[in-house]
């Protein structure tokens, strides 16, 4: 799976988790950017539920789901709920992927800016 945004693409490894399977079956996807800090996120017509590891501290290239909007988040450093370097969710995520590339060039993501997902 990769990510495009800006025409910059970022390669992903999704791990074998439901919230991947459920998310690859409807790729390509596609939405606005929500900018949160060092986050991105949005929307997408993708229903999962928490899943048992789900947390809310996470690694720098983390790609998670957020049920509550059924949102695709990916972090790249700090968020405002951050006490250091390491990103912090606004609520448990499930996490279902890895960014596996440099994520530096994400910090130029913009409110609204296109972002699509889409398969190998």
């Amino acid at each position: 799976m990769k990510i495009r945004i800006n025409n910059s693409e970022y390669s992903v490894k999704l791990f074998n988790t439901p919230t991947a399977k459920a998310i690859s079956e409807k790729i390509p996807l596609s939405g606005n950017a929500n900018v949160w800090g060092n986050e991105i996120y949005f929307s997408i017509p993708v229903k999962c539920e928490l899943e048992p590891d789900a947390k809310d501290i996470l690694e720098v290239g983390d790609l998670s789901y957020y049920p509550p909007l059924q949102a695709i988040c990916l972090f790249f450093g700090p968020t405002p709920m951050s006490t250091d370097r390491k990103p912090v969710a606004a609520g448990a995520v499930n996490i279902f992927g890895r960014i596996i590339c440099e994520t530096q060039a994400l910090q130029m993501v913009k409110q609204g800016d296109k972002v699509e997902i889409l398969s190998d």
